[in-house]
């Protein structure tokens, strides 16, 4: 049994990153992937998590014994030891913009690597390099009780030296599956073809989904629940060093409480919290503990959006 009645499963392929900062001089290695900032997330806020990925034979083990040793269920990681990992290259300037390369393309996720008997509250699809489509959607959305989508996977496109350009043809009947959609403001822009947010917002609500958040780094989010929009302001982190899955961390967090049935407000600023803490390390080496996500959360609440 991978999972009965457990409260997150993640969705995606793990990445081996590449990482450069400001104030480094060499790449820092690290395991990636919205896979593993998200369950991180959830598991430092002290909720189970289940991981369902697929990963080659050149993943180091020791990633995966990392997640293990921190309570992160791993049992639906399926190894391939002929296939090869995703890789990306994430290059930081003094001003922390990116620029970010793909230099090794996982395989996709079959059917076959959904385990029959999975079940959990919410399950948060958070493909990075397409490796999940519509029909892995179908089959994960009769096994939770809501569907969460970090879309970012199905706005890419890669040319032959791996950069990134935005896919414009995104099958839109996946957001008909979806209850929550997490995204950037510029893929919320390449999602629905629009250039002004409240209208992309209204676009996203319109297929169905009840929960739309749009994280805007530095500047926040903005956290949409059927209409009614939020504002919710970012906690200064006390030093940045590096903000890859930044946005990641901030939907595991979210997910962690709302599955508490935990007020919306409060959920987004455990987001915005469990971010700030996260952008402190480098790479997927940092997350802080639960007492201090909750301490940075609850000054943000009380001061900034409890009315």
């Amino acid at each position: 049994m991978v999972t009965q009645n457990g409260n997150v499963c993640i969705v995606g392929s793990f990445s081996l990153d590449s990482i450069v900062v400001p104030g480094r001089n060499e790449p820092f290695h690290s395991l990636g992937g919205a896979a593993t900032y998200t369950s991180f997330a959830v598991k430092t806020l002290g909720n189970s998590t289940t991981v369902v990925s697929r990963v080659g034979g050149d993943l180091p083990e020791a990633y995966l014994q990392r997640l293990y040793r921190e309570g992160i269920n791993i049992s639906a990681v399926k190894r391939y030891s002929q296939e090869t990992t995703t890789r990306f290259e994430l290059c930081y300037n003094k001003d922390f913009e990116r620029t970010l390369k793909l230099t090794c393309k996982g395989y996709p996720i079959s059917l076959d690597d959904i385990p029959l008997d999975l079940r959990a509250k919410t399950i948060h699809v958070a493909p990075i390099a397409g490796e999940v489509n519509y029909e892995i959607m179908k089959q994960l959305k009769a096994c939770c009780n809501s569907l969460s989508l970090d879309p970012q996977g199905f706005l890419r496109c890669f040319d032959e030296k791996g950069d990134v350009t935005p896919n414009l043809q995104v099958d839109k009947h996946v957001l008909e599956l979806v209850d929550i959609c997490k995204a950037s403001q510029d893929e919320i822009f390449v999602l629905t073809g629009l250039s002004e947010l409240k209208e992309a917002i209204r676009a996203v609500h319109d297929v169905g989904i009840k929960i739309v958040i749009v994280t805007m780094g530095a500047k926040g989010a903005l956290l949409s629940v059927e209409g009614a929009q939020y504002n919710i302001p970012s906690c200064q982190p006390t030093v940045l060093v590096d903000p890859t899955g930044a946005g990641d961390v901030f939907i595991g967090a979210f997910l962690s409480e709302y599955i508490g049935g935990k007020e919306l407000l409060w959920c987004a600023s455990i987001g915005s919290a469990a971010a700030s803490m996260a952008v402190e390390g480098i790479g997927s080496t940092y997350f802080g503990k639960r007492e201090e996500v909750v301490e940075r959360a609850m000054n943000l609440y009380e001061k900034e959006l409890k009315q």
